[in-house]
């Protein structure tokens, strides 16, 4: 994608689109920040439809409403995931960026309801000193980048969790898993299965269709 190519597009002389984007990057890290809000937005409401429910049925809904959206919007999905993030988006540099900040809202909706299940009822976690030096002290950093309240070994389990969600959906969106899968919703009912034995709730199927 170039700003000319865009400019195009939407009627515009290239010159014209630098009054909106300084940069590519900006352009780049803007449309991405547009898809992770619709992301975010069919997770939130996937999780809202089930407010009267466990958090469990909740965490679940939102799971399978994250494969939804991907599955649907597969060029959007590579868009924010497949592509690298432009060295001037990092976190790090410009931690205020729209793209920044949608991706924080995004992982939230997913470290927060793990973090009501720890509060309502403690899943099992290692001991402290299972943790390698190195890695509590990556996940000790990253948590205080959150507004979540889970304990090291905790959110060591969440990172586990998705991790596994994440990777099979990569895989999945990225035609990754054609060569033997037409269909992979049963593989992520597997996963969401396994899952919930880790965090040790109750698996729920989703409702027929």
């Amino acid at each position: 994608m170039t700003i000319n190519a865009v400019a195009r597009e939407v009627g515009m002389t290239g010159p014209a689109l630098y009054h909106y984007f300084a940069s590519h990057d900006d352009l780049v890290a803007a449309v991405s920040a547009d898809f992770l809000h619709e992301l975010t937005a069919a997770m939130e409401s996937a999780r809202d439809a089930h407010a009267a429910a466990s958090p469990a049925e909740r965490l679940l809904a939102t799971c399978r409403a994250m494969r939804e959206w991907a599955v649907a919007h597969p060029a959007e999905f590579r868009w924010i995931f497949a592509l690298p993030v432009p060295p001037t988006a990092s976190a790090r540099i410009r931690p205020e960026s729209p793209r920044n900040q949608a991706a924080h809202d995004f992982e939230l909706v997913f470290l927060q309801q793990i973090e009501e299940l720890w509060a309502s009822a403690p899943f099992p976690v290692p001991a402290p000193e299972e943790l390698a030096p190195s890695v509590r002290e990556q996940l000790g950093a990253y948590a205080a980048t959150l507004d979540c309240d889970l304990p090291i070994e905790a959110l060591h389990v969440a990172m586990h969790c998705w991790i596994r969600l994440y990777g099979l959906l990569c895989m999945e969106v990225l035609n990754q898993l054609d060569f033997v899968y037409t269909d992979v919703t049963p593989i992520y009912e597997e996963t969401l299965r396994d899952l919930a034995a880790v965090l040790d709730i109750d698996y729920l199927p989703p409702a027929p269709a």
